[in-house]
C-alpha cells in the first residue's frame, strides 16, 4: 500500500482497501473453530514475503506470522499459490476477540501492502456458513454448493477477483451458474459445464457476510486408468478396487464343499473294495471243500464184532488261491462202525483197510 493511499484511507475513516464483491471483507466463524482466507496480490509480488498481520489499522498491526513458503506458526498457516497470485491464511482455534486482520505483502525498499478482512467470531451458529470450504468436481460435469445463512441481505455468488452472479443464473469464466434461493435459510449454487477455468476461490455472499469456498476441477478417472495406474504419488502400489470380497468368499465356499463331497465318495468306495474280497473268500472256501464218503470193506475171515475203519483227511492244492483263516476251512471226517457177522478172524492184510484222501485246494491271498 502506498503512502498517499494510506493517508486517504485514514481521512475517509476506512480501515483498509477491499471490494465486497471480489475480495474477502467480513467472514463469520464459530469460536474455537478454524477458517481459511484467500488473499489476492499483484503478480509482481510473486517472490515477495507474504504474512498475516493482526490489528485494527495496518500501521500498528502485529505480525502474526511472516513466511515465504508453506509453513506454520502456532495456530496460523500461510501458503503461497504463486501460479494463481493468491496466498491463503488458515487461522485455527479462534477466539471472540480475534476480529481484525490484514493480508500483507512485504515490499522491499518501500511500505508493505495490505488488504483488510474482518472475522465475525460468535459462540453460536455463524450467520453464514458452508459444510466444507473445499469442493471438487470433474471436467464437463456439475457441482452444487449449499450456503446456509441466518441473516438478511442480498444473495450473491462471486469469484475472487472476478465478477458476481446476483440473479437466478449467469456465467463466470465460461461456467454456467444457477442460484436456487427457494430453501429455508439456505440457497444452493450449481456450477455446470466445469472446466479448468472454473478452478479458483469463490464467495457465498449474504448481505455483508462472505464465506470463501475453493472449487477444484480434475479429469474424471476411467476404469482403464484405474487398472493401468498402479502407483500413487508416493510410489506405493494402490490396491485395485475391482476385487469383490463377497464373490471371493462364495467361490472359496464352493471349493470347500466340492473337496468334502469328493473325499466322502472316495472313502466309501475304498470301504466297498475292502469288504468285497472278505465275502468272496468265505464263498470260495466253501466251494473248495472236498468231501469223501468212507465205505467199509467186508471181511470174510475176521472174527470180530466190530471193525474200525480209518479215514485220512488231506488238503488239495489249487493254483493262485490260499485258504481263508476261518472255521469253514477245517474239514472233519467221521468214523463209522459197522457190525459184521461172527466169522472166524483171519489175519488182517494191508489190502483189507480202505483209505480215503481229502484235499482242500489252496487260495492265493
Amino acid at each position: 500500500m502506498t503512502l498517499h493511499l494510506s493517508i486517504l484511507l485514514i481521512l475517509t475513516g476506512l480501515t483498509g482497501v477491499h471490494n465486497e464483491e471480489t475480495s474477502v471483507s467480513k467472514v463469520p466463524v464459530k469460536a474455537r473453530g478454524s477458517i481459511t482466507i484467500p488473499c489476492l496480490y499483484d503478480p509482481i509480488y510473486r517472490n515477495n514475503v507474504k504474512y498475516l498481520c493482526q490489528g485494527y489499522t495496518f500501521f500498528n498491526c502485529d505480525d502474526v506470522v511472516k513466511k515465504t513458503k508453506t509453513n506454520s506458526s502456532g495456530n496460523v498457516l500461510v501458503c503461497d499459490h504463486k501460479s494463481q497470485s493468491i496466498f491463503t491464511v488458515t487461522i485455527k482455534d479462534l477466539k471472540v476477540m480475534d476480529k481484525h486482520f490484514w493480508c500483507s505483502v512485504k515490499i522491499k525498499n518501500g511500505a508493505d501492502d495490505g488488504s483488510y478482512f474482518q472475522l465475525s467470531v460468535t459462540s453460536g451458529l455463524p450467520g453464514l456458513y458452508v459444510d466444507h470450504q473445499e469442493i471438487g468436481g470433474f471436467i464437463g460435469e456439475s457441482i452444487t454448493i449449499s450456503c446456509n445463512y441466518s441473516t438478511a441481505g442480498e444473495i450473491k455468488w462471486c469469484k475472487l477477483g472476478r465478477s458476481c452472479v446476483t440473479g437466478q443464473s449467469g456465467a463466470i469464466d465460461g461456467t454456467i451458474v444457477t442460484i436456487d434461493s427457494g430453501g429455508l435459510n439456505v440457497f444452493h449454487v450449481s456450477m455446470s459445464g466445469l472446466s479448468t477455468g472454473s478452478i479458483g476461490w469463490y464467495l457465498c455472499v449474504k448481505g455483508d457476510l462472505q464465506m470463501p469456498v475453493h472449487v477444484n476441477v480434475t479429469e474424471k478417472p476411467t476404469t482403464t486408468t484405474l487398472a493401468t495406474t498402479g502407483l500413487s504419488t508416493g510410489g506405493q502400489k494402490q490396491q485395485s478396487p475391482s476385487i469383490d470380497l463377497k464373490s471371493l468368499i462364495i467361490t472359496l465356499s464352493l471349493l470347500i464343499v466340492i473337496v468334502l463331497v469328493t473325499s466322502f465318495i472316495w472313502i466309501m468306495l475304498r470301504k466297498h473294495k475292502q469288504n468285497k474280497p472278505e465275502s468272496s473268500a468265505i464263498t470260495t472256501a466253501e466251494a473248495d471243500a472236498t468231501y469223501s464218503d468212507v465205505k467199509p470193506q467186508m471181511k470174510t475171515s475176521a472174527k470180530c464184532e466190530e471193525e474200525v475203519l480209518y479215514s485220512t483227511v488231506g488238503f488239495k492244492s489249487s493254483d493262485q488261491r490260499l485258504c481263508a483263516e476261518t472255521d469253514v476251512d477245517v474239514l472233519y471226517s467221521s468214523v463209522v462202525t459197522t457190525k459184521h457177522k461172527r466169522v472166524k478172524r483171519a489175519k488182517a492184510q494191508d489190502t483189507d483197510v480202505s483209505y480215503s484222501t481229502l484235499a482242500l485246494t489252496g487260495q492265493n491271498t
